[in-house]
C-alpha cells in the first residue's frame, strides 16, 4: 500500500499519534514537536549531509539523541580506499541543539573544542562550514561548501511503530543537491564542482523504539547527461502505509513500492558486505547489481547503547523503469548501509 499525502497538515495529533501516515513528494507535515507524547530522553533529531565526488566524499552529522549528542565528520578517499572519521559525543543535550523544525530554513550548529560545524539555510541554499582541529595525524580539517536545492521533488515519510504508535519516524531526504566548494585536510585539497558533484540531506525527527535495524541506500549524481539519484530504505518502523523508495531523474521523483537487497552471507549467516549485491524491486522498476568498493564500518558497544554500522560505498549498474521508459544506469556511485542501533 502506498498512501500519498498532498495536503499540508500537522504531523501529530494531541495524543501524539501521526495524523496521516504515508509518503509525500514535498514536506507536507508540520513537525509540531509540542505534541510528542514521550519522555524528553526518547526524542531523536538529526541532520546528516553526504557530499560526493567521483573519487572522494565527505559526511557531516549533527545528531541530538536527547541523552546523547553525536557530532561526526568523515572524509572518504574512494580512490585509495581510506576512511577518516572523527566522532564527538556529548551528554544529555535534551533538545539543546535547537535543530530547526523545517529543513529549508534555520541554523544547525555545534561549537565545541574538538569540532565546530554550522549550516545556515535560507530558501534552500545551504552554507556549510566545519573545522576539526587534529582530525588526522595532527592535521586540521576544514570545509566551506555551498549546497543548493535545485528541485522540488524530495522523499518525505511519516510512519509510526505498530507496537508503540506514539513512536514515530518523520524523515525528509533531499537528493541531487548541487554542491560546490572546498574541503582541506592539512595540505590536501578536495574540490567540489557545480554541475558535477552533488549532496544528499537526511533530515530526521522522531521518537523510536529501543532496538532497530535499518537498510538505507542513497546516491546523487549524473547519468545519461541528466541528474539521477535514489533513496532506498526499509526495515525501520511500520511501513504498511508507504515505503520510502523513490528514484529522481532530471528533477522528477518516481515512487517505487518495495525494494529488496540481496546481500551475500557466509556459512554462519553473517553479511559479506564487500561481495557483489543484487538490488531489485517487487515491480521491477529497479534491477541491478551493486559492486562495493569501501565499507565504512563502526561498532560501539557499551551494553545499554549499541550501534553497529556498515555504510558501504560502491557502484550500481542496472536499469530503472520510469513511466514505462527503461533507463540504463552504469557505474553509479552510491552508498548502501545496514545499521543496528540499541539506544
Amino acid at each position: 500500500m502506498q498512501t500519498i499525502i498532498t495536503e499540508k497538515q500537522d504531523l501529530l495529533t494531541k495524543e501524539g499519534l501521526i495524523k496521516n501516515p504515508g509518503f509525500a513528494f514535498t514536506p507536507v507535515w508540520n513537525y509540531n514537536r509540542e505534541n510528542i507524547k514521550a519522555p524528553k530522553w526518547r526524542i531523536k533529531e538529526w541532520d546528516y549531509y553526504l557530499v560526493t565526488s567521483r573519487d572522494y566524499a565527505v559526511a557531516f552529522t549533527i545528531s541530538d539523541l536527547a541523552y546523547l549528542g553525536m557530532i561526526s565528520v568523515s572524509l572518504l578517499d574512494l580512490k585509495n580506499l581510506k576512511d577518516r572519521t572523527k566522532t564527538m559525543l556529548t551528554a544529555l543535550p535534551m533538545g539543546k541543539f535547537n535543530l530547526p523544525r523545517v529543513s529549508n530554513a534555520g541554523v544547525s550548529e555545534y561549537n565545541g573544542k574538538d569540532v565546530q560545524i554550522r549550516v545556515d539555510v535560507v530558501n534552500g541554499k545551504r552554507h556549510l562550514t566545519c573545522r576539526v582541529p587534529n582530525f588526522d595525524n595532527g592535521a586540521t580539517f576544514e570545509a566551506d561548501l555551498q549546497l543548493t536545492d535545485i528541485y522540488d521533488d524530495t522523499m518525505n515519510i511519516a510512519t509510526p511503530w505498530a507496537e508503540k504508535p506514539t513512536c514515530f519516524y518523520y524523515n525528509q531526504k533531499i537528493n541531487c543537491i548541487e554542491a560546490e566548494g572546498n574541503v582541506t585536510l592539512g595540505d590536501e585539497v578536495f574540490e567540489f564542482k557545480k554541475g558535477r558533484d552533488y549532496a544528499v540531506l537526511d533530515w530526521g525527527r522522531g521518537v523510536w523504539t529501543y532496538d532497530n535495524t535499518w537498510f538505507w541506500g542513497t546516491g546523487s549524481g549524473v547519468q545519461n547527461g541528466k541528474t539521477f539519484g535514489f533513496n532506498l530504505g526499509y526495515g525501520f518502523s511500520d511501513r504498511s502505509s508507504a515505503s520510502e523508495n523513490v528514484i529522481f531523474y532530471d528533477g522528477k521523483g518516481y515512487k517505487l513500492s518495495e525494494v529488496i537487497w540481496d546481500i551475500p552471507k557466509d556459512a554462519n549467516g553473517k553479511y559479506e558486505f564487500m561481495k557483489e549485491w543484487t538490488i531489485t524491486s517487487d515491480d521491477n522498476a529497479i534491477t541491478g547489481t551493486f559492486k562495493p568498493i569501501l565499507d565504512r564500518n563502526a561498532l560501539t558497544d557499551v551494553k545499554i547503547i549499541v550501534t553497529d554500522q556498515h555504510q558501504v560505498f560502491g557502484n550500481f549498474s542496472g536499469t530503472v523503469v520510469l513511466d514505462g521508459e527503461k533507463v540504463e544506469i552504469k557505474d553509479f556511485l552510491c552508498a548502501l548501509e545496514v545499521v543496528r542501533n540499541k539506544y
